[in-house]
């Protein structure tokens, strides 16, 4: 029997985001990676143990960017379980100096080289990172393939590059971001400063950024589409699902899986 893949989020928003990605054999035996480390390390347990799955499933951590909802616990987990920790050379050197991250994260270092598939998991998955628009110190998107799959990961993006959505056009899952659906931003409770960052293009992309790029990447083989980071004061999961529905439509995808994946709380493990 193959094994299946399997993706499971943890968190995803302002809040902490962490996800799971990896395999799972004919005895629900899990391997696999997180992405990101917003989540600590007594939650984590317990969302691990609801799942039957122990610490050491974990064979790799993947980073994003440095703000805080996405490496608030990396330290950690290195210091306690010592995963490795996959970054480019940039983000790597900027979490040299971050407080949060500065005192156990160099330890477990783990370098993605530019423009080429990484073997994180030798034999079982590749990585490669593409730079998109954010304000943090760097930030990065990741293509995956594993087992036969390609996945797309893009959260904290204030734009899509041609880049990201000649990746996402050729991966069967996407997990990409929804963040705030525009007149709820604009017509909110945020200082204008904020509104303008959130609006720059280095800030979050929304509903109906989302939808446009949905409409430029779709293609056949897209299965999987999860919609990730979206804003507790502007937005809604159904706001987000059914812009990014609309978009599948008006592309002629309609057997494609779509959610919008919780805030505070796990999603199902889902084979994908």
């Amino acid at each position: 029997m193959e094994n299946k893949v399997v993706f499971k989020s943890f968190s995803s928003g302002s809040c902490g985001n962490c996800y799971f990605l990896g395999v799972e054999d004919e005895n629900r035996k899990r391997t696999g990676v997180l992405i990101d480390a917003g989540v600590g390390l007594k939650t984590l347990s317990r969302y691990f143990k609801e799942e039957g799955m122990e610490f050491d499933c974990i064979q790799a951590v993947l980073v994003t960017h440095d703000h805080n909802d996405h490496i608030r616990s990396l330290s950690s987990y290195c210091k306690k379980l010592h995963w490795p920790v996959w970054a480019d050379a940039v983000l790597h050197k900027a979490m040299s100096r971050h407080v949060l991250t500065c005192d156990y994260v160099p330890d477990c270092r783990h370098i993605l080289l530019p423009g080429t598939w990484n073997p994180v998991l030798e034999g079982l998955m590749d990585v490669r990172f593409f730079e998109v628009p954010h304000d943090a110190s760097h930030t990065v998107g990741f293509a995956i393939n594993i087992a036969g799959h390609k996945y797309v990961h893009i959260t904290d993006c204030g734009q899509m590059t041609r880049e990201a959505l000649d990746f996402c056009a050729q991966a069967d899952t996407v997990v990409l971001e929804s963040n705030f659906d525009t007149d709820m931003l604009l017509n909110g409770d945020y200082p204008a400063d904020l509104k303008k960052r959130i609006l720059n293009g280095h800030g979050h992309l929304s509903n109906a950024d989302c939808a446009a790029a949905i409409e430029e990447f779709a293609h056949d083989g897209l299965k999987n589409l999860f919609l990730c980071h979206l804003s507790e004061h502007n937005n809604t999961p159904m706001l987000a699902y059914d812009s990014a529905k609309k978009a599948l439509n008006n592309s002629k995808m309609t057997n494609v899986r779509l959610m919008a994946l919780p805030r505070q709380t796990p999603s199902p493990m889902i084979i994908l």
